[in-house]
């Protein structure tokens, strides 16, 4: 059991989502940054579709009821652990540490980046929902965001053998490969151009819904809205203002603003960590060589 003390932004439990059930419009959910969700729980041992909690912008504390081994993956985040005693462990992301009942973990604002991630052995045991435990942030699916005083339970640890594999070094948001979307044709001749070619500045009312972008604007041709169709977490869409939008994890599955272009799925966590005023650029590459 981990008692909640403080959430900081935003806390939420995730695994690998909601997969199988677009056909019903349901989104997939799951963690932003799966890379590092699934580091955090390699590191402890899980299985990596285990439950995380997903710290949006550190700010956050909890304090473990009975011993536990834990990870903490995502962007370089200043951590402490002390014990009830008042004796400090050492702690660091994306290393291991089993720590003694009562012990209190507080995660401060990372320098870089926005997702940290908690694992703890044997997963979060919250109850799942078609299949995941996944916070739904935008159909309200799944547990509620996590709040202080509230306790959550530990499921049973697996076999003791934790995979110690290297871990995804945290990159900032750099050049993110994307494919031609099925609308590429509703932008004026040059603006596939211009959206690989500009900087783009992430808006600061970025969420899991999707990262909102400022630049110089894709000119729309085609006129009026598509009829609503499937989408998908990298897709990014173009409304009349002309500033992309890139669909997140929770993002709907259907929308009406054309998708000009669809990240390539291995650069989703470079936009899961993407901070309101980092710049990202785009480059374009194929469906062969994705």
């Amino acid at each position: 059991m981990i008692e909640i003390l403080a959430t900081g932004p935003l806390a939420t439990v995730q695994d690998l989502g909601r997969r199988g059930h677009t056909a019903l419009g349901v989104s997939r959910s799951g963690a932003a940054d799966q890379d590092a969700h699934r580091f955090a729980n390699r590191l402890v041992g899980n299985d990596d579709d285990a439950a995380t909690i997903e710290f949006t912008l550190g700010g956050a504390a909890f304090r473990l009821h009975r011993a536990a081994t834990i990870a903490i993956t995502g962007p370089p985040c200043p951590l402490s652990a002390v014990a009830s005693r008042g004796r400090i462990h050492p702690i660091a992301t994306g290393e291991t540490a089993t720590l003694p009942a009562g012990t209190v973990v507080r995660l401060s604002v990372p320098a870089t980046g926005v997702r940290n991630y908690l694992a703890v052995r044997g997963g979060f045991d919250v109850p799942p929902v078609l299949g995941s435990r996944s916070t739904d942030c935008l159909s309200g699916l799944g547990p509620d965001p996590l709040r202080p005083a509230q306790l959550l339970a530990i499921g049973p640890p697996g076999p003791d053998n934790p995979q110690w594999t290297p871990g995804p070094a945290f990159r900032r948001p750099a050049a993110v490969r994307v494919v031609l979307g099925p609308h590429a044709d509703w932008l004026a001749p040059g603006a596939i151009e211009i959206l690989t070619q500009a900087s783009w500045t992430v808006r600061p009312t970025s969420d899991r819904v999707g990262v909102r972008l400022a630049g110089p604007g894709l000119v729309r041709t085609a006129r009026g809205e598509i009829p609503s169709e499937p989408t998908l977490p990298g897709a990014i869409q173009v409304p009349p203002d002309g500033q992309p939008i890139v669909l997140g994890p929770d993002a709907p599955v259907t929308g009406g603003y054309p998708v000009v272009a669809v990240v390539h799925r291995a650069d989703l966590p470079l936009l899961a960590q993407a901070r309101p005023g980092d710049e990202i650029r785009f480059a374009a590459t194929t469906h062969s060589a994705a």
